[in-house]
């Protein structure tokens, strides 16, 4: 019969090789993606050296980072840093890499750059509503008559899929909330309908505070208390029930605001001090060593 046609396989020639140029490390890694970093990064040269400060949402399996960060030719500089990690010394143990951790660690991160840039008095952002009245509208910041202007910085959230309801819009949330400025619409934020065009903040607050969870709580424990307690172990060892979470992020949030600075940790003194150059030997030490390293010579001489 027919043999079958051969498949030319396309050899790549020495010129191919010798032209060929390396894409950049975090692009090979995959983990920037060049084309938003330079349009978020890139200042008009009239500003001169004016930094153009991102608000950077990272989010990885166990944590969330809040960074306010600009980029300098010697690399970024980072400005201020949240965690969600750090968390738990505001009173937040459990859950930490949800929709209200998102928003608590956005909080922290615009409190604290603003704290570090002495604006933390002049933008309070959201604040007087002591039981979080507002947090479910949009909130923009409003500049002061006579004072300095609020910060400014642009939403960075890498290669995350920025659909309505992610969880990088409630750390944007937070930021606003605490009194930066960042440019933003409200569609992203959960409890926005495109077909009305209206955000519904009665179910933002609630996502907020903590609402789903407490309505899966519930219907968890009431049908599969097996798996409620497999679930919610941490919850439970921490003795929080459905109704308990409003009140513990509101508590967080009040927390947070009030003092948002990291705490310094005391650097010990080592015991002993590294040496990486040998001691210099004194006069009468020299001496002493000569002295031996002759007699030694003249010993082996004489036998």
């Amino acid at each position: 019969g027919g043999g079958a046609m051969a498949v030319l396989k396309s050899q790549k020639s020495k010129a191919y090789f010798k032209r060929f140029q390396v894409k950049y490390k975090r692009r090979r890694q995959g983990k920037t993606d060049y084309r938003a970093r330079l349009r978020l990064s890139i200042q008009d040269k009239n500003k001169y050296a004016t930094p153009k400060y991102r608000f950077v949402v990272r989010f990885s399996n166990k944590d969330i980072t809040c960074q306010v960060v600009y980029a300098t030719i010697g690399g970024d500089r980072v400005l201020a840093s949240a965690y969600a990690h750090e968390l738990p010394e505001f009173g937040l143990k459990v859950g930490l890499t949800n929709y209200c951790a998102a928003y608590c660690v956005g909080l922290l991160c615009a409190r604290r750059v603003l704290k570090k840039l002495k604006l933390d008095e002049v933008y309070e952002g959201l604040a007087g509503e002591s039981d979080d009245e507002g947090i479910g509208q949009d909130f923009n910041v409003e500049p002061v008559e006579d004072g300095p202007r609020p910060f400014t910085c642009l939403l960075d959230v890498g290669l995350k899929r920025t659909s309505t309801g992610s969880r990088c819009f409630a750390c944007l949330k937070g930021a606003l909330d605490g009194g930066l400025d960042i440019p933003h619409s409200e569609k992203r934020y959960f409890g926005y309908d495109p077909d009305d065009k209206e955000l519904d903040s009665e179910g933002l607050k609630e996502h907020i505070l903590g609402g789903h969870i407490t309505e899966f709580m519930e219907l968890l424990e009431e049908d599969e208390p097996e798996e409620y307690a497999r679930r919610f172990a941490g919850y439970v060892a921490e003795g929080l029930e459905a109704d308990d979470l409003e009140e513990l992020y509101t508590k967080t949030h009040e927390a947070i605001r009030e003092n948002p600075e990291r705490p310094k940790k005391a650097k010990k003194a080592p015991a002993e001090k590294k040496k990486w150059q040998q001691a210099k030997k004194t006069y009468a030490q020299r001496k002493a060593d000569m002295k031996a390293k002759l007699l030694a010579l003249r010993a082996a001489a004489d036998e």
